[in-house]
């Protein structure tokens, strides 16, 4: 029997990522207004046969950035060229990627917000007027050359917005879009339409179990969905609500989406500073986690279900939070005090 290459499963593994991404706008589940929005911005650019603008997109991780750049490339019938902002390191490279642009491109930079200043400066009369301005020699004797830029749309996103620059994010005349958190009927949604892509068969209740426990995100949802179906598999067990539990229950998911450093996070609250406050420096060394990696990755997602506050004296776990890992709430908290 033939044997399986490495890098034959790596490929499959990128086809079946680019697969579950929508490849038209009817297949975009959820953002409906920032769908419109696109809409009547190609359509208007399109109408006057002009270039649409340069767009931001902005919001967490996962919720389609990177897919809403592809179906805008698509729409307007051009190529997408994508990059990202760690990748392009002096400014030679951000010249070499403009110079190489057809007319009508779409050019994609992912976290733009790690773009350093000097990059940034070169970008500016890019996008305003579609030259690149290049400083040749040192000294008395550097010159600058302008060279003109074919005709192209920047699409840029980010998961911190507050790291760019005034000047870069005025300079997005397209308009600057917050991508928001999806619902659990939205990521059903998305989880039948990805199951149908994989050929998997999944009842109605088990789409509803991953749905909850995905923290609101598209791309969380199709890993679960992914990791249920290969729990299935290996131990030859139906895709039915019960596999579903104890695939979640391998992969420390608990019926709120908390995995468990999420749970460490309350725990360690509760247990060690009574339940807050506390300031992030002593949370991350009491677990041994990066600061970044709690306050960006964890946090968020705690203080969207109301488990976690941040207060001018630290975080502070709430009753909510408490309640959830079997913990009897503070009085102060369960007299509403």
């Amino acid at each position: 029997m033939a044997t399986q290459s490495p890098d034959t499963g790596a490929r499959s593994t990128k086809t079946l990522d680019q697969a579950l991404r929508p490849a038209h706008w009817e297949h975009y589940i959820g953002q409906p207004v920032i769908k419109e929005n696109l809409r009547i911005l190609l359509s208007a650019a399109r109408g006057r046969e002009q270039q649409p603008e340069h767009v931001l997109l902005y919001g967490p991780p996962g919720l389609g950035k990177t897919t809403l750049a592809h179906l805008i490339s698509k729409e307007m019938s051009a190529s997408l060229r994508s990059t990202s902002g760690p990748a392009i390191e002096r400014v030679g490279d951000l010249a070499s990627i403009l110079t190489n642009l057809s007319p009508g491109d779409v050019l994609f930079i992912d976290e733009v917000h790690r773009l350093n200043r000097a990059i940034e400066e070169v970008l500016y009369p890019a996008m305003e007027a579609g030259v690149l301005d290049i400083v040749i020699g040192k000294g008395p004797s550097a010159r600058t050359v302008q060279l003109e830029l074919p005709p192209f749309t920047l699409i840029a996103a980010t998961t911190r917005i507050s790291l760019l620059s005034a000047p870069l994010r005025s300079r997005f005349s397209g308009g600057v879009f917050r991508l928001s958190y999806y619902s659990e009927p939205e990521i059903e949604e998305i989880l039948r339409r990805s199951a149908g892509i994989l050929g998997i068969e999944v009842d109605g209740e088990s789409i509803a179990e991953i749905a909850r426990r995905s923290r609101a995100t598209p791309r969380t949802a199709n890993y679960l969905l992914k990791r249920c179906r290969d729990f299935s598999e290996v131990n030859g067990e139906a895709l039915d609500i019960k596999t579903v539990r104890k695939a979640l229950s391998l992969l420390e998911i608990d019926e709120m989406g908390l995995n468990q450093i999420d749970r460490d996070i309350i725990s360690v609250l509760i247990e060690k500073y009574g339940g807050g406050p506390a300031g992030l420096k002593t949370i991350s060394a009491a677990l041994s986690e990066e600061e970044a990696t709690i306050e960006e990755v964890h946090e968020p997602y705690l203080m969207q279900l109301g488990f976690l506050e941040r207060t001018p004296r630290g975080r502070v776990v709430t009753e909510k939070g408490h309640v959830h890992l079997g913990f009897a709430a503070p009085k102060k908290q369960s007299l509403g005090l």
